[in-house]
C-alpha cells in the first residue's frame, strides 16, 4: 500500500500542485478531492482507483504520523471492512482507512472527514515518523 499510496502522489502531484505531505494536516485536501470527485458526478466505480489511492494515502498519513502499520485483513476483517488491508495501530486496533474515504465520497458528511478520524483516531502513537 505504500507503494501504492506513493504512485498516488506522484500522479496528483505531476499536474498540480497539491500539498501532499503525508501530514495530517494534509487530509483536508482528501476531504476536498472525495467531495470534488463526489460533487462532480463520478459514481464509485468511475472513481475507484482515484478512491483506492486516497485510502492508501490516507493510511500511509498513519503509518508515518500516528505509528500505525499495513496489515492484510484476515476473513472476518475482509468482511466486516470490505477490504483487503487495513492498519493497525499501536494499541493492537485495526482501521480501515480505505472504506474511510469510500464512506466520505458517499456521504460528503462532516463527519466522515479523514482529517478529523486523524484527530480523533484511538490508539495512536504520539512520536512523529519522518
Amino acid at each position: 500500500m505504500r507503494a501504492c499510496a506513493g504512485a498516488f502522489v506522484e500522479r496528483a502531484t505531476a499536474r498540480h500542485r497539491l500539498p501532499l505531505d503525508y501530514s495530517p494536516a494534509s487530509l483536508r485536501l482528501v476531504d476536498f478531492l472525495a467531495d470534488g470527485l463526489r460533487k462532480g458526478g463520478a459514481d464509485r466505480a468511475r472513481a475507484h482507483d482515484t478512491l483506492v489511492g486516497l485510502g492508501a494515502y490516507v493510511g500511509e498519513v498513519l503509518v508515518r504520523r500516528a505509528g500505525a502499520v499495513w496489515v492484510d485483513l484476515d476473513e472476518p476483517q475482509r468482511g466486516w471492512f470490505g477490504q483487503p488491508v487495513g492498519v493497525r495501530m499501536p494499541d493492537g486496533r485495526v482501521w480501515n482507512p480505505l472504506g474511510k474515504v469510500v464512506n466520505r465520497f458517499e456521504t460528503g458528511a462532516p463527519e466522515e472527514s479523514l482529517r478529523t478520524f486523524y484527530l480523533t483516531l484511538h490508539g495512536r502513537s504520539r512520536r512523529v515518523a519522518a
